[in-house]
């Protein structure tokens, strides 16, 4: 595909004075979704996560346990969509969630900087795959963005697609390190040119992680490419997402940019951990630190 023509489709970004303008409406608009309604929505979008270098067979099984003992302990609450891991504890999260709903997503393809060579990337991808992951995050390399080399990028996400065909593929374009609106479309464009089934802005791994900012872009990208292409994209938010505030004004934005439609779990996710807790605590009125 010739990636240069098919931007040259698409309208240029938001100015920041108009992406900033907008968010403020939707901040004040994300008032009316600060609700338990919307709180066990936000919690069944989650992908609960752990990430840390820290993690280990034993601590992972006590974290997956939890999750698949939250379906007795809160029974009025939608669980988790998935569990989020390194590639190395897939196998593990499988046996524990064996029977129930929730899915497997692996982090894959040299997570978080995606700086290693693509065969590592595409046998990291395909041995998670192998393990059994249902969905792979994967990212968009941000040094090859910031240094004009598209084509090599978006050629990464190409082959990890075709390694991924079979799974859920989300493509993390690390909106932090991109920074203008400009480049955060431009990102969000190619990735869902070479095949993403989501975009996702962050690793949660750099100081700046998700903001209602590039939500907002990246929302306008996956709304101006599904009405060309008539191919409907998620959107996950993820790293800073804490608070059922943070949660609510992140589905505000795909109710106001995207509309009702995508708010599916199938097509808005929110990669968190401690969100987990405070999204739980908000919806029983109490506070709660079950996980």
């Amino acid at each position: 595909m010739d990636y240069i023509k098919e931007l040259e489709k698409y309208a240029p970004a938001h100015t920041d004075a108009q992406v900033a303008k907008e968010v403020a409406k939707i901040k004040m608009a994300a008032n009316r979704n600060g609700n338990v309604d919307v709180y066990k929505f936000c919690y069944s979008a989650i992908d609960l996560t752990t990430l840390s270098c820290t993690d280990s067979q034993e601590s992972v099984q006590a974290f997956v346990r939890k999750a698949v003992d939250f379906y007795e302990k809160y029974p009025h609450i939608p669980n988790v969509a998935s569990i989020c891991v390194y590639p190395s504890f897939v196998e593990t999260v499988g046996l524990e969630i064996d029977g129930t709903p929730m899915r497997i997503t692996s982090v894959a393809g040299a997570f978080p900087a995606s700086q290693s060579f693509i065969e590592v990337k595409a046998l990291e991808v395909a041995m998670a795959i192998e393990n059994g992951a249902d969905e792979i995050d994967i990212v968009l390399n941000p040094g090859m963005m910031l240094s004009g080399h598209d084509a090599e990028a978006v050629g990464e996400v190409e082959l990890l697609r075709e390694e991924a065909k079979d799974v859920v593929l989300k493509v993390i374009i690390e909106s932090g390190a991109l920074k203008t609106p400009e480049l955060i479309r431009r990102a969000s464009l190619l990735s869902m040119f070479a095949g993403a089934d989501f975009i996702k802005t962050s690793t949660g791994k750099i100081d700046v992680a998700a903001t209602p900012e590039a939500a907002f872009v990246m929302c306008n990208a996956i709304k101006d490419y599904y009405n060309l292409t008539g191919r409907k994209v998620g959107f996950k938010a993820a790293g800073g997402v804490k608070t059922p505030e943070d949660a609510a004004l992140y589905y505000t934005i795909v109710e106001e940019v995207l509309g009702k439609e995508w708010l599916t779990t199938d097509l808005f996710r929110i990669g968190a951990s401690s969100a987990a807790n405070n999204l739980i605590s908000a919806i029983e009125d109490k506070d709660i630190k079950y996980f």
